[in-house]
């Protein structure tokens, strides 16, 4: 169950934060049409290869700007959590969005046998089509920043 490549990606809105005030606000999918979209579905803040994963995309955003795309972070806890992840990690160069009730997650096939997110990325073009995805089986490793690009050169 998910979504295929070259299917319509499902909208969502969501509350989240960037680590500013003005950042702190519901985040819509269909606020980035007309541009790239990596989307990352992370089990939770404060663990270990979530903690990798993200400052590794965050230490690496040019890469992503460069080819055009918005990374947006997706995890189940709230936004207080994901402020408080983000001020312990120095900040990320992308929004984190609360998906609390798993609908996102649900919607895109992500979610374990257990209701848990898997680690799990969708390249979404700018037309709103998913071009390119993972879905991890166990969550210990990430998909690098140069796969991803590549992912999102191939989408744009």
């Amino acid at each position: 169950m998910g979504i295929d490549i070259g299917r319509t990606a499902p909208d969502f809105t969501l509350d989240g934060s960037d680590g500013s005030d003005a950042g702190r606000r519901p985040y819509a999918l269909s606020d980035y049409r007309g541009q790239v979209v990596v989307l990352v579905f992370y089990p939770g803040d404060n663990t270990p290869v979530c903690t990798r994963q993200l400052n590794a995309y965050s230490e690496d955003i040019e890469a992503f700007r460069e080819v055009g795309a918005q990374v947006l972070a997706l995890s189940p806890q709230s936004v207080a959590s994901h402020d408080e992840f983000s001020r312990n990690q120095g900040g990320f160069g992308f929004p984190l969005l609360a998906d609390v009730d798993k609908a996102v997650g649900e919607a895109y096939g992500i979610l374990g046998p257990l209701g848990f997110y898997r680690r799990s990325v969708f390249v979404i073009d700018a037309e709103g089509i998913v071009r390119w995805s993972h879905r991890a089986v166990a969550g210990l490793t990430f998909r690098p920043t140069t796969e991803l690009v590549e992912a999102v050169k191939s989408a744009s």
